[in-house]
């Protein structure tokens, strides 16, 4: 999640020091993207920077309050009405793991996926066990964070089974070679 943007749509909610914005973004997203104190203080400055807020003068305790701008309000409506964009996919490392596990010969690869699915597996009864405690009225926001997780583990063991019926069916692929030449050193060689 952008901690850019999710730290301009609590400043849309009204005037907070950093601390609040802090505690505010963990206590939305239940504490499972936690952020780093001095990640919001330097966004912050980003944002001043970008005239998207706005900072009061320290008050007695050296705290400061920031606000949001014109600017910072039509960012946070621009986000609120603009779709996050599921092509731009960021790395995902058992992907990335798996097919280099499945090209690599003295890997066992299925043996790789069996780990990850009882990781997995482990995980979904946690996640199970933690959505059944959580009161919908008292903290609805907390519930659909806890709900994303399992969907998103019921659809990481369905795609382990898919890589595992794959190798099974195709075996595990050679992997290509690898031409590391530029145009030029290529047809210099010719």
């Amino acid at each position: 999640m952008s901690v850019r943007l999710g730290l301009l749509a609590l400043l849309a909610e009204g005037p907070r020091y950093g601390a609040e914005l802090k505690a505010g973004f963990e206590q939305r997203t239940g504490g499972t993207w936690p952020v780093n104190v001095g990640q919001v203080y330097t966004t912050l400055d980003r944002l001043e920077r970008d005239g998207l807020v706005s900072a009061d003068a320290a008050d007695a305790e050296g705290r400061i309050r920031y606000a949001l701008t014109a600017p910072g309000r039509d960012a946070v409506a621009q986000w609120w009405r603009t779709p996050v964009d599921r092509q731009a996919t960021p790395r995902d490392e058992l992907v990335i793991k798996l097919a280099i596990a499945i090209t690599s010969p003295a890997v066992d690869s299925a043996a790789v996926a069996q780990a990850q699915r009882s990781a997995t597996m482990h995980r979904l009864q946690q996640l199970t066990r933690l959505k059944q405690s959580i009161d919908p009225a008292a903290d609805l926001a907390w519930l659909m964070v806890v709900e994303h997780q399992l969907f998103a583990a019921e659809a990481e063991i369905r795609w382990l089974d898919q890589v595992e019926a794959s190798v099974r069916r195709f075996g595990a692929a050679a992997p290509a070679p690898v031409d590391v030449t530029d145009d030029e050193t290529t047809q210099a060689r010719r």
